[in-house]
């Protein structure tokens, strides 16, 4: 099993910038992929941005030029860096690891709030 606990939401104004952590551990060294996705009030969950442990980094049209997700494979950390946001990207981010064997896990999110 892996537990993946997030941090860094908050409350931000618009244009302004905020850095997700998300840190995993027990069978870390079984994930091949991790990332985050997104939900906002009454909507359903969408992809934002995906990391895997070997090739190109994966984004969302609406987040691309802005966000950029990197890892640290050394801390088993994957860090969602948020640019210029909008009060669109108002939501509960999610990060989630894909595993080898074993399928997926999701942390408990944490919020993100964009206004003025």
């Amino acid at each position: 099993q892996v537990q993946l606990v997030e941090s860094g939401g908050g409350l931000v104004q618009p244009g302004g910038s905020l850095r997700l952590s998300c840190a995993a551990s027990g069978s870390s060294s079984n994930i091949y992929a991790m990332g985050w996705y997104r939900q906002a009030p009454g909507k359903q969950r969408e992809f934002v941005a995906a990391i895997p442990i070997r090739g190109n980094t994966n984004y969302a049209s609406s987040v691309k030029g802005r966000f950029t997700i990197s890892g640290d494979n050394a801390k088993n950390t994957v860090y969602l860096q948020m640019n210029s946001l909008k009060s669109e990207d108002t939501a509960v981010y999610y990060c989630y690891a894909d595993l080898v064997v074993g399928g997926s896990y999701w942390g408990q999110g944490t919020q993100v709030t964009v206004s003025s």
